[in-house]
């Protein structure tokens, strides 16, 4: 299955043990990966930022840098899209139209971490972030008593 990735996804599943490092690497693991030449300046952007800030170490981030240039991808460029991300500027920035028109042209789903993506109007491509938490189940256990008791 083709699925657009946004950089949100990317660098969740590079740096992130908890759900949603666990979701973006199942959607990276799953489908062949496409999305704008942007996705790669903004993953590094992240990266570095992260780098800089402590969240990750240098020899992380750079790491991550090679898995990220190794990675599977179908790179679209900016003019063919044009166009339809200049119709979205209502409800999109630049960046984020891009992905969404590259995933209309595609006919496949975006993955992103940004859930006010999902909310944009004017979009015709699936948008798919992660699911929300569904409550645990309340179970009552009964207090076991020891045979000391």
């Amino acid at each position: 299955m083709t699925a657009v990735i946004d950089a949100s996804v990317l660098v969740a599943g590079f740096v992130n043990a908890e759900r949603e490092g666990l979701w973006a690497r199942s959607v990276l693991a799953a489908r062949w990966k496409a999305g704008p030449e942007l996705v790669l300046a903004e993953t590094c952007n992240v990266l570095r930022r992260m780098e800089l800030s402590g969240s990750i170490s240098r020899l992380e981030s750079t790491s991550h840098f090679r898995d990220l240039l190794q990675l599977e991808f179908a790179f679209f460029p900016f003019a063919p899209f044009a166009k339809r991300i200049w119709e979205l500027r209502g409800s999109l920035t630049t960046y984020d139209a891009w992905y969404v028109a590259v995933a209309e042209e595609l006919n496949c789903p975006l993955f992103t971490l940004d859930s006010r993506l999902s909310r944009a109007p004017g979009t015709s491509c699936e948008i798919i972030t992660l699911p929300p938490i569904v409550p645990e189940q309340v179970v009552h256990h009964a207090a076991v008593r020891s045979a000391d008791e």
